[in-house]
């Protein structure tokens, strides 16, 4: 194969939750610019049908469904209405997430519940219908979208987001494990941690803390709208057929400083 058969998507189905808006739309928009259908899902269906319709210029076959990860009856029916409509699922990007923030000792129980409901237990139930199509196909892309702050701990006074830091950690992990259970089937399951775009998510978190993420980051930058498309598409495309269980760091080199 040469490189650029390598990087096509084309004939391939891709799976996007929380597709409608924000990182999911721009990994959606590469997906779709090499080539593959896509099926995107939110609670906010207006919201994915105004990104099918714009994908669909690029040639490409599209659904926009309703979706809350957290019920299994939605998963299901996304599920359903894809093979229906496509016939095979190649891609799953678990996109879909939430936040809170409030110092760790004052941090609300349904709170910290909301936040894993989403980032961990949708991740979780989201690949669990796709892996076992992927697994009957004997072969299957899923990407777990994490975050930096999954890493470590940060500054409360710029992110102070106890549940969401360790819902993405439990990500990473939770991706680790099912990379090892499914290889076997070659389903391949892959995260990136981004580090700090502007979205609807990190939009107040970027306003009041934008000297310290400048000082913080060497390429002095946030993430673009291209940033992560080029990622995204090497862990669903043949040019990651090797690479299984890992997470791919998307953060400007914050992580980098020690």
């Amino acid at each position: 194969m040469t490189v650029l058969e390598l990087f096509s998507l084309q004939g391939k189905t891709a799976i996007v939750t929380g597709g409608g808006r924000g990182l999911g739309a721009q990994i959606a928009q590469g997906f779709a610019e090499a080539g593959a259908n896509v099926v995107l899902c939110s609670r906010k269906v207006e919201a994915c049908e105004e990104v099918a319709t714009a994908l669909e210029k690029l040639g490409v076959q599209t659904l926009a469904l309703a979706c809350d990860v957290t019920k299994p009856e939605d998963i299901a029916n996304v599920v359903a209405q894809t093979m229906t409509t496509f016939g095979k699922i190649d891609i799953l990007v678990n996109n879909s997430g939430a936040s809170w923030g409030t110092p760790a000792i004052d941090m609300p129980y349904e709170a910290w519940q909301k936040v894993f409901d989403v980032n961990v237990n949708g991740t979780f139930l989201m690949s669990q219908a796709v892996g076992k199509r992927m697994v009957e196909q004997k072969t299957g892309k899923i990407i777990n979208i994490a975050s930096i702050a999954g890493l470590g701990g940060t500054l409360p006074a710029f992110m102070d987001t106890v549940a969401y830091n360790a819902s993405k950690g439990a990500v990473i992990t939770l991706t680790k494990d099912l990379a090892v259970k499914w290889g076997p089937y070659g389903v391949h399951v892959n995260a990136i941690a981004p580090g700090f775009f502007p979205t609807k998510m990190s939009n107040v978190l970027i306003e009041r803390g934008q000297d310290y993420l400048m000082g913080a980051t060497p390429l002095k930058r946030l993430g673009s709208e291209n940033d992560l498309k080029g990622v995204a598409l090497f862990l669903a495309s043949a040019a990651s057929d090797y690479v299984t269980g890992d997470v791919v760091v998307v953060d400007g080199g914050m992580s980098a400083i020690i």
